[in-house]
């Protein structure tokens, strides 16, 4: 059985993180399905051999299991590491973004370097050239 893990997120203004995240980091655009109003229903963001799900919230059967971060002060039960090369690019680009940057980019203990943000809509992403898969 091949099996693996796909974050999933929901985001209010889908298109735009849609092209924040494959501007700032690098995902590349796999799927995209429309929805209503200008909402995403569902889309997959590639990159690597890594993939990212993500849609518009939406008050319906799936979106009441879940909540958005405006209504939880930004507290969030996980975050995201994203694996790249050059952890000093990305944090450049992360800057010129606007994002907020929750820890600079440094040295980290298991190795490599990496930083902490916030998307434009509050997802809080590690990013870093540690691989867990090297080690």
């Amino acid at each position: 059985m091949n099996s693996t893990v796909v974050p999933s997120l929901r985001y209010r203004d889908t298109p735009a993180m849609i092209d924040w995240l494959c501007s700032i980091f690098g995902f590349e655009r796999r799927l995209v399905i429309p929805g209503h109003d200008d909402t995403v229903a569902h889309a997959e963001l590639a990159l690597g051999g890594g993939l990212l799900m993500l849609g518009t919230h939406a008050d319906d059967a799936y979106g009441s299991l879940l909540t958005t971060l405006d209504k939880t002060g930004g507290l969030q039960t996980q975050t995201i590491w994203l694996h790249v090369e050059n952890a000093d690019e990305v944090y450049s680009r992360v800057v010129e973004s606007g994002a907020a940057i929750l820890q600079k980019v440094d040295d980290v203990p298991q190795g490599g370097r990496a930083f902490a943000c916030r998307d434009p809509e509050g997802h809080v992403w590690q990013v870093g050239t540690y691989d867990p898969w090297a080690s």
